[in-house]
């Protein structure tokens, strides 16, 4: 029933988030959140933010966020643009720099927000085929589009592309805007950054959600050239000029003062990572090499929707799509070591032993 939808409402098929359950606890490896807890000095800072302040709006230029992003990142204020989340900064990116004329470019296998969010803004796009070990071909990237968007590391299978291979693509697409999606960046892919000065058609989008443990906050984040920032603050101050409340600024500026703690837990979740990629190889799995926090794993003898719905059943959420190409995978986020035993044991009940 879509009585008194529109046309565009009827059309679209929305992102469906990974399953966040109520009835009973769960060791959650479904949606790629952090195993650990937030920086304490992230923590204090949204307490002291708590106070009688609340009750006036926030800054709607974020000025003290966008500058201590600026100093993080070695940029001006002028080169960063904040808002709600990185998906709400990547829709804004879609209606900021694309046009329904001229098609987008994005991987056929991806982050899946990517095709909702071209639909959402009437864009048409191009999804171009990974290759069969899931990397990024750049030769079909190369001009003839209306923009670019690509996740590094990709999601859901992991892989990462060298910072040669984004140079590759800007250089390619020098009238058109390529968009860096980095939401896992900080677990062991290199980041575009520095390439921002060098180029004016690059924008990198990052997130606090998942190496800072700050998903419950959604602060994203965007950095490039100071006219495409321009742009982005263009469409927001369009409908929405207060993307942020006081506590998620706060909370994102005590979590970029505590490095010490990023570099802690990202290197704790990598470690965690290889191990339990090592461990899954030697019990049959193939498993593809992953720069993020999760694992994009299948097996030869079990289909991935069996492996599913038995790890449910012993209390542990994967995810899965019942996509061409990636119906036989499952994606693992990581979690703690022993929750990542738990999987190992779990999966060994449901595996032929090797």
């Amino acid at each position: 029933m879509k009585e008194f939808w529109s046309k565009r409402a009827k059309a679209l098929t929305p992102y469906v988030p990974g399953e966040q359950p109520r009835e009973r606890k769960f060791i959650k490896l479904n949606t790629n959140e952090n195993p650990y807890p937030p920086s304490q000095t992230a923590v204090a800072a949204i307490r002291e933010a708590a106070g009688e302040s609340l009750r006036l709006y926030p800054d709607p230029e974020c000025t003290s966020l966008r500058e201590a992003l600026a100093a993080t990142f070695d940029l001006k204020p002028g080169q960063v643009f904040v808002g709600n989340g990185s998906d709400e900064v990547l829709a804004l990116c879609f209606q900021a720099f694309f046009d329904a004329e001229r098609a987008i470019l994005f991987p056929d296998i991806t982050y899946s927000f990517y095709p909702v969010f071209a639909d959402l803004f009437g864009l048409s796009y191009r999804e171009v085929p990974l290759d069969e070990c899931f990397g990024l071909p750049l030769e079909p990237f190369l001009g003839n589009n209306g923009g670019v968007v690509i996740a590094n590391p990709n999601a859901p299978t992991g892989r990462a592309v060298s910072l040669c291979d984004i140079r590759t693509l800007l250089e390619g697409n020098p009238q058109s805007v390529v968009v860096v999606d980095e939401a896992y960046v900080d677990f062991g892919a290199q980041s575009a950054v520095p390439l921002i000065d060098s180029y004016p058609n690059l924008v990198v989008v990052q997130t606090m959600s998942k190496s800072r443990a700050l998903a419950g906050l959604r602060v994203g984040f965007a950095l490039g050239n100071e006219n495409l920032i321009a742009a982005l603050n263009s469409v927001k101050n369009s409908f929405n000029s207060y993307t942020l409340d006081r506590l998620a600024l706060a909370g994102a500026e005590g979590a970029l003062r505590d490095r010490d703690y990023l570099r802690a837990i990202t290197m704790k979740i990598s470690s965690t990572r290889d191990w339990a990629a090592d461990r899954l190889k030697r019990m049959g799995f193939a498993v593809s090499d992953s720069a993020a926090n999760f694992l994009f794993v299948s097996h030869p003898a079990v289909e991935a929707k069996a492996l599913l719905d038995g790890l449910r059943e012993r209390g542990i959420l994967v995810r899965w799509w019942d996509k061409p190409r990636i119906r036989d995978y499952l994606r693992i986020t990581v979690g703690t070591d022993e929750e990542m035993e738990a999987l190992c044991q779990a999966l060994a009940q449901l595996v032929p032993e090797v």
